[in-house]
């Protein structure tokens, strides 16, 4: 855990300026092993301070890798440096966002730094399990990943507060043959936030969740090619995440609203059917915590949700507190960096589609000929809001049931076009918490969602 060399600096901070010292640490953890042997065996760790400063709107920015109170006495100098200067500079002030309120931060959670012989043994022992519970796989991998960043932010007219994000996951692929001997893949991802006690402890909660993977590669590998065109399905509910993230998210993040994103010219108007409601959301969700917990971003501002689209309505974009001043709105804490040298960017953190009332049977029951989209591998999408996402499970529905497993295809459509077509929504909430978003530099995001019924073009052969 950081020690807190950076509260102390306020007094140091120039009048007239809108300043965040920031000291950040970030560790990371990867073992792992392929049909039992050890291939990758990884620990990184960097630390540094950062300071960005605005005056009129003008921003000054300065990183070091080294962390001690001089050092970030020197980075607040260069950044306050940098802003009045490039103030000067300006032909025209820019945005100035307003003063924040000082909020009450939640004390911070501790991360926990676990042997890595620990976590080398809990990989073996799972890959023990699967090599004398499932013999017939041709191939199997098991892979531990931990990332953790540890945050003191200090602002001038902002909240400050110590913050941590520690989180960490074991990854299981299974991979069998086929009928016509092609390989055939699934894969799960246990765990979420927090450190290795929080979820590792025990590792056999966990197998019976595994058995259920196998089972749907047992089905997959007398899948069938889903038929191509535009097909009633079910989206579930992981499904139904990556779209909010990728096709929809990414399309209202303000700066790449002021980029050109098909939402700009949609605020206020309908994107979706009443039935669609969407929410980044900061650290509770439905009475609970989020998957990824954010309470404090990295420009002081407290994490609040942030309503994107209500009843099928675009109703607001996620912001920056520059962001935020240039569309009269209250920044939600969405600005947050990956290293201690990144400057903060627009970031989603908890994305998920909001349950509906029906219940999945009913939905299926309501289908003649159509798919149950479970799983997705990959995805992509642009500022248009056109996607492609792989789908590695699903199933048929042929007459209210579920039939065959499909081999492995893909879907695409343009986001707003295809949430019109959804009407039925599910009950229930499916998270996912493992991946890293790309936008320029990586970050942790929770996505969820329920089940969809919907139309949507789908991959055949």
């Amino acid at each position: 855990m950081l020690t807190d060399i950076i509260t102390p600096q306020a007094a140091c901070f120039a009048d007239g300026v809108q300043t965040v010292l920031r000291g950040h640490e970030n560790r990371s953890r990867r073992v792992m092993l392929l049909q039992g042997n050890l291939v990758q065996n990884a620990r990184s760790e960097s630390r540094g301070v950062s300071a960005r400063v605005a005056k009129n709107g003008a921003y000054g920015f300065a990183s070091t890798a080294l962390y001690t109170a001089e050092d970030a006495r020197a980075v607040l100098r260069a950044a306050t440096d940098n802003a009045v200067f490039l103030a000067h500079r300006a032909a025209v002030p820019g945005v100035v966002y307003p003063a924040l309120s000082p909020a009450s931060i939640p004390p911070c959670r501790p991360i926990v730094d676990c042997d890595q012989k620990r976590i080398i043994d809990l990989c073996r022992r799972v890959d023990d399990h699967l090599a004398k519970t499932y013999p017939n796989l041709i191939s199997r991998r098991v892979i531990y990943t931990e990332d953790s960043q540890d945050k003191i932010i200090c602002a001038s007219d902002a909240a400050s507060g110590h913050v941590t994000y520690p989180r960490c996951y074991l990854y299981v692929f299974l991979t069998a043959e086929s009928t016509d001997g092609a390989p055939v893949e699934l894969f799960r991802a246990f765990g979420g936030c927090g450190s290795f006690e929080d979820h590792f402890a025990d590792e056999t909660v966990y197998y019976e969740a595994i058995d259920a993977l196998y089972q749907h590669l047992m089905a997959k590998r007398e899948g069938v090619y889903a038929e191509a065109g535009e097909k009633t399905v079910i989206l579930g509910g992981m499904m139904g995440g990556m779209l909010a993230h990728e096709a929809v998210g990414h399309t209202v993040e303000a700066d790449l609203v002021q980029g050109g994103s098909v939402a700009g010219p949609m605020l206020h108007k309908r994107v979706a059917s009443d039935l669609v409601t969407l929410v980044d959301f900061a650290h509770t969700a439905f009475g609970a915590p989020t998957p990824l917990p954010v309470y404090l971003d990295d420009e002081g501002t407290p994490a609040s949700d942030a309503v994107l689209i209500e009843n099928g309505i675009l109703t607001g974009y996620m912001n920056s507190r520059q962001s935020a001043a240039r569309y009269g709105v209250a920044p939600a804490g969405n600005a947050r960096a990956w290293l201690y040298n990144d400057e903060p960017l627009i970031r989603m953190r908890n994305t998920c589609i909001l349950p509906g009332k029906s219940k999945l049977e009913d939905m299926i029951a309501s289908i003649d000929d159509g798919y149950y989209l479970i799983d997705s591998s990959n995805g992509q999408a642009d500022l248009t809001g056109e996607f492609m996402f792989g789908v590695s499970l699903g199933y048929e529905i042929k007459r209210g049931k579920l039939g065959r497993a499909l081999l492995d295809t893909t879907v695409s459509g343009v986001a707003f076009d295809m949430l019109r077509t959804v009407d039925m929504v599910s009950d229930n909430i499916t998270w996912s918490s493992s991946g890293f978003c790309g936008k320029k530099q990586p970050m942790p995001v929770g996505m969820g969602g329920p089940e969809m019924r919907c139309r949507i073009l789908i991959g055949g052969r």
